[in-house]
């Protein structure tokens, strides 16, 4: 399943930050007892349903930049960026598979900020 999965992700996040796929095309990706959570805001949504109709109200969805995608078997870990009309935000999902369909994801949202002077020096340039 290890490949089918990251595949699913590859199709569902293209690493060129474009979403190809529509509310109808991820909801079969996703388990009918899918649960969405995002801590920060304390939003828990449950059942691929409510996600499908969730999406279909959105009203400006955000462009994505995955950075990168690790993880084997049933569990995955997707970095990226996320540009909601000019608010930026970087994005920890870290996804879990069942049956190969999407099972749950928990995505942690952060704001981009300037590193401390006494850390930056340790910093990699590039």
């Amino acid at each position: 399943m290890t490949d089918h999965n990251r595949e699913l992700l590859e199709r569902l996040w293209p690493m060129d930050g474009q979403l190809a796929l529509s509310a109808e095309a991820e909801h079969e990706m996703r388990a009918e007892d899918y649960v969405l959570e995002m801590p920060q805001s304390g939003e828990r949504i449950v059942g691929r349903d409510t996600m499908r109709a969730m999406q279909q109200q959105y009203p400006n969805p955000p462009s994505i930049e995955i950075q990168r995608i690790t993880g084997a078997g049933d569990h995955f870990v997707v970095l990226g960026r996320s540009d909601y009309g000019g608010d930026i935000f970087y994005v920890a999902n870290i996804v879990e598979f069942q049956d190969g369909q999407i099972a749950r994801e928990t995505r942690i949202y952060g704001s981009p900020f300037e590193a401390p002077e006494w850390r930056a020096k340790y910093a990699d340039p590039s």
